[in-house]
């Protein structure tokens, strides 16, 4: 493993980690109020085309971080769908 890699490994780590939080919390108070579906969707579409430019380029960090943001960000857009009262 490169240096380049090092960098995008504690990149991957740091940006995924930060993302997780939000996840957590709206999973367990179920409060989805301050969360717009179209930037999640389009954060969602985004972090896909990020994950495939990672396969494309066969980068490991890229494939690690976006692999499991997608998952994250995934699982936002769920709750939204499902917490948002009727």
């Amino acid at each position: 493993m490169d240096n380049t890699e090092i960098i995008g490994f504690a990149a991957a780590i740091l940006t995924t980690a930060a993302f997780l939080p939000q996840v957590y919390k709206t999973w367990r108070t179920k409060d989805v109020s301050s969360l717009s579906l179209p930037m999640l969707v389009i954060f969602f579409i985004g972090i896909v085309m990020w994950l495939w430019y990672g396969i494309l380029k066969n980068s490991p960090s890229m494939i690690f971080a976006n692999s499991i943001t997608v998952i994250s960000s995934f699982l936002l857009m769920y709750f939204k769908v499902k917490y948002t009262k009727k």
